[in-house]
């Protein structure tokens, strides 16, 4: 079960009202305004709480979404790349994300860099779509990925701050 902190950050985040995927092309725009009203929400709610961990922008039909995450390990800060493809059947499916630099490094991700989330996300995104959007895919899937498996990949080796890999290049 999440803790205290996330259900009430969880909370904060407008659920959705609108029952529409990209092929739906007289509601999606309605659907995507929500999703930006929600995103925009939990960003705010985020840099209130001195907790902004991710930037997000999309194609212009909303169907293609990159951006950036980044997690705070010992107080350096680790910034990955991100991406995700709507899937047509959204919101019914969670989007896939994707954080192809750390491809390979762990069990918990699939090829071409798409993280796992079918054990704890898929089946509370199922159960709550299609209120939930693509904030709550961050809040509940993404940055609890990062929260467990960056400092492992950390300790592992896999990983290595960026500064650290300019001082080991130098010598």
């Amino acid at each position: 079960m999440a803790d205290e902190a996330t259900r009430q950050a969880v909370s904060q985040i407008p659920l959705l009202k609108t029952h529409a995927g990209p092929r739906d092309r007289a509601l999606w725009p309605q659907r995507l305004k929500e999703e930006y009203q929600a995103l925009i929400r939990f960003v705010e709610q985020n840099k209130g709480a001195d907790n902004d961990w991710f930037r997000l922008e999309s194609n212009a039909d909303g169907t293609r979404w990159t951006g950036t995450c980044w997690f705070i390990h010992e107080l350096l800060r680790y910034e990955f790349r991100l991406e995700f493809d709507i899937p047509v059947t959204y919101p019914v499916t969670a989007p896939e994300v994707a954080v192809p630099e750390l491809d390979g490094k762990t069990a918990k991700m699939y090829r071409g860099g798409k993280i796992c989330l079918t054990d704890h996300f898929a089946p509370l995104w199922a159960r709550n779509a299609p209120r939930f959007g693509l904030a709550h895919l961050m809040a509940l899937g993404l940055g609890p990925w990062l929260a467990v498996e960056v400092p492992d990949l950390i300790s592992k080796g896999l990983v290595v701050h960026k500064e650290q890999q300019r001082d080991a290049a130098a010598e």
